[in-house]
């Protein structure tokens, strides 16, 4: 009987390991600029915060969503510093001197409504 537990307790052990790791936190001041964005940037629906790789460092692209006209989405890096905008009226898609659509590795969204 106590083999059959132990075997049980060890499949048990083993699937669980298998499971999908939890995605990264995101940092304080990333929940904070969050909370912000969400209740005095966002629009009612399509806004979107995603994480990207860019030029080696992980930046933020916080996307109000379509609820106006040539609105900016804000760039900023895991410190919270503002690092440029994207989009408005002139479609922008440079960043630190750099094609952020050529040169960014999308990795995860964060957050959407």
């Amino acid at each position: 009987m106590k083999k059959t537990i132990a075997i049980a307790v060890l499949a048990t052990v083993g699937f669980l390991s298998c499971s999908k790791d939890a995605p990264a936190p995101v940092s304080e001041c990333l929940q904070s600029k969050l909370l912000t964005f969400d209740t005095n940037s966002a629009c009612g629906q399509g806004a979107t915060v995603k994480e990207y790789t860019y030029q080696s460092k992980s930046v933020f692209v916080l996307d109000p969503g379509t609820c106006g006209a040539d609105l900016t989405s804000e760039v900023i890096d895991e410190n919270c510093a503002t690092v440029g905008y994207l989009g408005g009226i002139t479609g922008n898609d440079t960043i630190l001197g750099d094609s952020f659509s050529n040169n960014a590795v999308y990795i995860r969204q964060i957050w959407g409504n």
